[in-house]
């Protein structure tokens, strides 16, 4: 018998849903489930097949995107998961609205949330022998009336709660399921007390960025190493073009599990660059004269029975591609305060600089739009990258935007109508080269905001976004964005605010 071969026409590596090897998210537990746990990771004898885990990290991403956790023995956690129906430890209400050591407005000193563990997100820290890693939800410790006014423990400035609410009810509503895979660029720094000194200074894939038995190559092996531990896919490392610049690039997961496995990764390439004594960054933009570091962010979207829609505008989208590629271009200017909360995030974001420019557009293959289609003539492995993305965002609240977006225009069947503007497509120029009356006809109608004020404007104003998020999550986030901004930047030379930036992302 004759093995089927792919087609030439495929291009890259097929995912679907199904291949996510995580479980799903957890908000209650059972007894079978938690003794299954603990038999695999915390059993009471040491056998050679179980990995030796003493010390659990209880991590939470906050909303300025300050990874933070508590680490408790592997005998206390043990007593965690056995003493409730919902373990978790109990953490102020103020820690969402801590920015460094002061409070936003709407934020003080009373009331505590219970933060209840998810095991589904349980994964060995490679970069920490003897250490585990788990996240979880914040909840009321009693129900509190809701949006819907029913009582519930959910909190709506929880940012976990806020992306897996979204991608159920895309399920539940639309039968709608997608994947996600994050390019992590970073920066390996020397040194950040005296002056900004990178590691090195090579250009972009250039051999000389990783020689062997060079402290970056070390630091990069390691970082391969504890993912695979950790159990995410990796499926390269890279040098990029700035100094001192690499990326690593993981497989796609469901978005819940994307984004755990994003801050995961993080935190490897925090903690194993720490360990050889360099500090790693992804600050958007080090060096003036060189590219920044974004968080690329590739969304495909799924559905066993696809939703009816019209004709899709482009030969190479699905109706329902086009309708969700819609949705996210019509609400991106109102997203960029979730995907660029800082306005140093602004200096990455410019015309002609690769990192996608700053008109409301997509391209096929086109760094220079900030939505880039994938593998356009490989329907199982086209993907959305979404550039204007960087790491200092909060990769649950952006993944719940660009998501809620697209499925907005899914549910109304938003046509598209801005055309693919692509060095290959059928006009060849990018946005920022065409004249206006081009753009016109190519649908480029809006430009992103070209600052951090304009955005919050932005954001503010979206009816849509205002529903997914709620009230409550608006002012209370712009609350805090309004806070960090002001401690990052205000009355800094720039030099010392370059320095506060790398140091704190």
């Amino acid at each position: 018998m004759v093995e089927p071969q792919p087609s030439l026409e495929q291009i890259g590596v097929v995912y679907t849903p199904s291949t996510d090897p995580q479980l799903e998210p957890s908000t209650t537990f059972d007894k079978k489930g938690i003794n299954e746990f603990m038999e695999k990771y915390l059993p009471e004898r040491r056998y050679s097949d179980s990995p030796i885990v003493d010390f659990i990290r209880i991590q939470w991403v906050d909303l300025i995107n300050n990874i933070r956790y508590r680490v408790v023995s592997k005998a206390y956690f043990k007593k965690l998961l056995l003493s409730s129906a919902r373990p978790g430890v109990s953490i102020t209400k103020c820690v969402l609205g801590l920015v460094f050591l002061s409070l936003a407005d709407g934020f003080g000193p009373i009331g505590e949330y219970i933060y209840v563990l998810d095991l589904s997100s349980f994964r060995l820290c490679g970069y920490q022998p003897r250490h585990g890693a788990v996240m979880g939800w914040f909840q009321e410790k009693t129900p509190l009336p809701g949006r819907n006014g029913r009582l519930t423990y959910e909190v709506d400035l929880c940012p976990r709660t806020i992306l897996r609410r979204v991608v159920e009810k895309a399920k539940k509503e639309q039968n709608l399921s997608f994947l996600v895979g994050v390019e992590s660029e970073f920066i390996l720094l020397k040194q950040t007390n005296l002056t900004i000194e990178a590691v090195n200074n090579h250009g972009w894939s250039n051999s000389p960025a990783l020689p062997s038995g060079s402290v970056e190559a070390k630091v990069l092996e390691e970082i391969a190493d504890a993912l695979e531990t950790a159990g995410i896919e990796l499926q390269m490392y890279h040098a990029e073009a700035a100094p001192g610049q690499y990326e690593v690039v993981t497989g796609p997961l469901g978005p819940l599990q994307a984004a755990d496995a994003l801050v995961h990764t993080r935190e490897t390439i925090y903690n194993v660059a720490s360990k050889h004594g360099l500090r790693a960054t992804f600050a958007p933009r080090v060096y003036k004269d060189s590219c920044g570091s974004a968080a690329h962010t590739h969304i495909s979207i799924h559905s066993s029975s696809p939703p009816f829609s019209s004709a899709s505008a482009s030969p190479n989208l699905t109706s329902l591609e086009s309708t969700f590629l819609a949705g996210i271009l019509t609400h991106l200017p109102s997203l960029t305060i979730l995907t660029l909360p800082l306005s140093a995030s602004y200096k990455r974001m410019v015309d002609g600089a690769w990192s996608g420019g700053t008109y409301v557009c997509w391209g096929t293959d086109n760094r220079e739009a900030p939505i880039r289609l994938c593998n356009a003539t490989s329907p199982a492995s086209r993907n959305f990258e979404v550039k204007c993305v960087d790491g200092t965002s909060n990769p649950y609240l952006a993944l719940a935007g660009l998501i809620a977006a697209g499925v907005e225009g899914v549910k109304t069947n938003k046509p598209l109508g801005v055309r693919d503007c692509s060095a290959h497509g059928e006009l060849g120029n990018t946005a920022a080269e065409m004249g206006e009356e081009e753009r016109e006809r190519c649908g480029i109608t809006q430009r992103l905001p070209l600052g951090w004020e304009e955005a919050r404007e932005a954001f503010r104003g979206d009816g849509v976004l205002g529903e997914v998020f709620g009230e409550a999550f608006v002012k209370g986030y712009l609350n805090v964005n309004k806070t960090l901004n002001e401690k990052m930047s205000d009355g800094l030379e720039e030099e010392a605010a370059l320095k506060l930036l790398v140091e704190n992302y």
